[in-house]
C-alpha cells in the first residue's frame, strides 16, 4: 500500500506484538522534525555577561566609547559589568570612582536596569546592568 501511494512504511514500535507500522513520507517527517528543533533552539537567547573596564583616570572620549559599547551590548540582550580599578594612591580618592560610576549609571538608565548596585570589592568598584 505504501509503495502504491509513493510513501514509506515506517516501523513505529518494533517490540509490540504484532509490530506497529505507519505509512508516511519519512523524509518529510525528518525535515519537519529538524525545522522544529531549529525553531526551539532559536528561541533560547542566553544572556552573556560583557565586562567593560575603567580606571579613575580614564579620559572622556574613552568613557564615551565604553558607554556606546554598553548600549550596543544591552541592545543585544546581554548583561554589562563595569569594573573600575584603583592602583596605588588612587585608592585614597575612591570618591572619584564613585562619581564616575554614578554618571555611567545615570547615562544608561533608559537602556538598562540595575542588577547589582555600585559595590566596592577590594581594589575595584563594580556595577552590573541588565537589559531593560
Amino acid at each position: 500500500m505504501a509503495y502504491d501511494r509513493g510513501y514509506d512504511l515506517v516501523e513505529v514500535s518494533p517490540d509490540a506484538a504484532p509490530p506497529v507500522c505507519k505509512i508516511m513520507s519519512y523524509s518529510k517527517f525528518k525535515y519537519e522534525q529538524h525545522k522544529k528543533e531549529q525553531k526551539e533552539n532559536k528561541q533560547h537567547h542566553q544572556a552573556k555577561i560583557k565586562e567593560l573596564r575603567l580606571r579613575p583616570i580614564t579620559e572622556e572620549h574613552d568613557i564615551q566609547v565604553r558607554l556606546k559599547k554598553a548600549k550596543e551590548f544591552l541592545g543585544k540582550g546581554n548583561k554589562v559589568i563595569f569594573s573600575l580599578f584603583f592602583k596605588g594612591r588612587e585608592n585614597t580618592h575612591r570618591d572619584i570612582g564613585f562619581r564616575l560610576m554614578e554618571r555611567i549609571k545615570k547615562e544608561l538608565m533608559e537602556y538598562s536596569k540595575i542588577e547589582k548596585p555600585i559595590s566596592p570589592e577590594g581594589p575595584r568598584l563594580t556595577l552590573v546592568l541588565g537589559p531593560k
